[in-house]
């Protein structure tokens, strides 16, 4: 039995998300452009543009700068203003909420610290639910909001935005996403992912992994996370648990984890391993702690140096690992082992040498964001973005009848 092929309003809403996804991420973009770009006639653009300024999500005016004669082609911005996500990022040591703007504008921004100890959902949840009411209270007068994005660190269940594990952070099995929505009660979508995979999403969408399919995104924050992205898919597994590379055994017998297992990647180049070994551990924590034994090891101490080798040196085993398994173009470092790889990457670089087949690292690349320490919150907001990309009107329509839409 042959399969029907798509209606029109179902290939007419694909071009709509076509369009307004390459408006969201390349910004602003003439008429002409885009019909090049997605392979339409020019009458098929100028309708789907009229429909989606019609909607609200992009505007069209000319061109800034007129480039050669005749009559300018429409440039078509996103409407960043009007259209909008709340973007979360729950770290060991930060909680960060934005309210990120379609076309990835950061248009508010909320940051505090996170202190370490004991579980408490409360203390997650209320600060960022009083900062989205600050943020929702300065948007523009008929601005509306059309999702909600975390990026969090641990493993989370891809159906419900359950954490599962949490080990650095301390938490089990919490219904994040639910409790999120409950609270934030805006009629709109709460998604939850791994930070370390948001971050490799956001790395290929908007910094140093543009237009590259194969790669690897290691992220630092206490514990190592990993996020890799495969002929342009993220790997989550089947439960949306894949990417744990930070438990990834380097070391049998070496160093407990957290995870219950001794040896793991996490365990060998995370925060701890690296301030035992200069002597550090208890004096200072979290990322300005890393870049102290950095900026040391810069400056000619040597027990700072030998604890960067060292934890470089795992670094470098665990990420020829991923090489050898992955092939991947690039790999990028975040967070924390951003600090650790620039200060150790002739370990790291040595370990490729040694331990990667060579056709793997023959066109191998290796490094830190172009996104930063926000790497994970743009990749927050994208994941919130995901629904009205994919159909942008009825989305958005949704999105309009909800609290969250500005009267």
């Amino acid at each position: 039995m042959m399969r029907a092929g798509p209606s029109q309003d179902e290939i007419r809403r694909q071009n709509l998300g076509a369009l307004l996804r390459h408006v969201h991420l390349g910004g602003p973009t003439s008429r002409a452009e885009l019909t090049n770009l997605l392979g339409l006639n020019r009458s098929t653009i100028m309708a789907l543009t009229a429909d989606l300024t019609a909607a609200g999500l992009v505007r069209e005016e000319l061109p800034r700068e007129k480039r050669r004669a005749g009559r300018p082609s429409l440039v078509v911005r996103p409407e960043s203003s009007m259209v909008y996500v709340m973007a979360f990022d729950i770290g060991v040591d930060r909680l960060v909420a934005a309210r990120v703007g379609l076309g990835g504008v950061v248009l508010d921004r909320r940051e505090t610290v996170r202190p370490r100890g004991p579980f408490v959902l409360e203390d997650l949840v209320g600060p960022l639910v009083a900062y989205s009411r600050q943020m929702l209270g300065r948007a523009r007068r008929g601005a509306v909001c059309v999702g909600v994005g975390v990026a969090v660190s641990g493993g989370v269940r891809n159906t419900d935005g359950m954490v599962r594990y949490s080990p650095n952070i301390g938490a089990t099995d919490v219904p994040l996403g639910a409790v999120l929505g409950e609270r934030l009660a805006l009629g709109v979508p709460v998604v939850v992912g791994n930070d370390a995979n948001l971050g490799a999403l956001a790395e290929q969408a908007r910094g140093v992994a543009v237009n590259c399919r194969d790669l690897v995104y290691l992220h630092g924050d206490v514990g190592v996370g990993g996020g890799v992205i495969a002929s342009g898919r993220l790997l989550g597994g089947h439960g949306g648990y894949g990417g744990e590379i930070g438990h990834m055994v380097v070391n049998a017998g070496g160093r407990s984890c957290g995870c219950g297992s001794r040896g793991c990647l996490e365990s060998e180049v995370g925060e701890r391993a690296l301030l035992e070994a200069a002597g550090r551990f208890g004096s200072q924590t979290g990322r300005d702690a890393v870049r102290s034994v950095v900026d040391a090891a810069d400056r000619g101490d040597v027990l700072a140096q030998e604890a960067l080798n060292r934890v470089g040196d795992w670094l470098g085993l665990g990420v020829a690992n991923l090489v050898n398994i992955f092939n991947p173009e690039i790999v990028i470092f975040g967070g924390t082992l951003r600090e650790i790889y620039l200060g150790a990457a002739a370990q790291v670089r040595s370990r490729i040498t040694t331990d990667v087949i060579g056709a793997a690292r023959e066109a191998l690349r290796l490094r830190t964001p172009l996104l930063g320490d926000d790497t994970t919150l743009v990749g927050a907001a994208e994941l919130a973005f995901d629904q009205v990309l994919a159909d942008p009107l009825d989305t958005l329509s949704r999105a309009g009848e909800s609290p969250a839409s500005g009267g």
